[in-house]
């Protein structure tokens, strides 16, 4: 059904006015379709569509947080700072887990992002259009690849390399730093950076390219007609873009803190806190993968659906601050 209204031809057009003075001929009425019952239907069923899928959210955290009542009623906030992992004994502390997450996060993220960033503003600003859609078609190739075949390659490749090539020799001249002791054992913090920087490559340089292709060109054209050279233009619009570059970083860092197989297959998985990147660590997703399906009791369990909650919230969060940073900027810059 549908209600049809009327008005005169002449206010419909902007050409004259109902209580204007007199026209040379009667005034023509013309019918306006409104909001018929079909809209109306589409409009609220798409709506329930997505509140459905923001209801999940909350129904897993809820899930999650019923299944690790048991180790949160034991151990409160200390499960968050306590360093012992004892399913024997049942006492549980995620603090190796947390470290080994951040850590290897954060290497990847200092790796990650100046690579990135050369990356995109190479094909924003200076490639040519033939070189621009194949290399960028390569660069988001990257994210297609399945994690288990990077943990393959981590483990028959980076791995050894590691090993024989590079800790030995950062090992010799910068062993002085706590960051560089131990021995070379090629599993370790360092592998489960590099292999997350390479994961997470291709999210931060698709973002931000967008981000730098967002800009206007007013911006390029007013810095290179004031006499700014090809670096100086270059630095305003990193500059401009800033905020969607950070959007970019976080969406990086979200996917590197919930990257399980992977990061399992060549962290070394060992519930240790070293400063050294050449020592097995742990990440919260690595435990899951490994111990979940062995849980020896109750309270096992309970704990690893915590570090499973916890994780939840963390990439989350990132996610979603992440999404309104880049949606900001790049409506920001859509109005100009």
């Amino acid at each position: 059904m549908s209600h049809l209204d009327t008005i005169p031809a002449e206010v419909a057009a902007g050409g004259g006015s109902a209580s204007g003075p007199p026209l040379l001929s009667p005034p023509v009425r013309v019918r306006v379709r409104t909001r018929n019952l079909g809209d109306i239907v589409f409009r609220n069923l798409t709506f329930l569509f997505a509140l459905v899928v923001f209801s999940l959210v909350f129904i897993m955290a809820y899930e999650m947080y019923l299944g690790s009542r048991e180790t949160i009623q034991k151990f409160g906030f200390s499960f968050l700072t306590r360093s012992v992992w004892d399913p024997v004994r049942d006492e549980f502390g995620a603090l190796p887990f947390i470290y080994g997450t951040v850590l290897s996060s954060m290497i990847a993220l200092v790796l990650a992002v100046p690579l990135s960033l050369g990356i995109a503003l190479f094909l924003s600003e200076m490639a040519p259009r033939w070189i621009e859609r194949p290399l960028s078609f390569l660069v988001e190739l990257l994210a297609a690849i399945p994690s288990i075949v990077y943990g393959l390659w981590g483990i028959f490749v980076l791995v050894p390399w590691l090993r024989m090539q590079v800790e030995p020799v950062l090992s010799r001249s910068l062993g002085f730093l706590p960051f560089f002791r131990g021995a070379p054992y090629g599993f370790g913090m360092l592998a489960a950076g590099l292999i997350l920087t390479i994961m997470i490559l291709p999210i931060i340089t698709s973002i931000s390219r967008d981000v730098l292709k967002s800009i206007p060109d007013s911006y390029r054209e007013a810095s290179l007609a004031l006499g700014g050279t090809r670096w100086e233009t270059a630095w305003i619009i990193l500059t401009s873009g800033r905020s969607g570059i950070l959007g970019a970083a976080l969406l990086g860092l979200g996917r590197a803190v919930g990257e399980t197989m992977a990061v399992t297959m060549v962290i070394g998985n060992r519930a240790d806190i070293s400063a050294s990147l050449f020592d097995p660590g742990y990440s919260m997703a690595s435990v899951l993968a490994n111990e979940f399906a062995e849980a020896i009791g109750s309270m096992h369990q309970s704990a690893l659906i915590e570090i499973a909650l916890l994780l939840f919230a963390v990439t989350v969060t990132l996610n979603a601050l992440a999404r309104v940073i880049v949606w900001s900027v790049t409506r920001r810059f859509a109005r100009t």
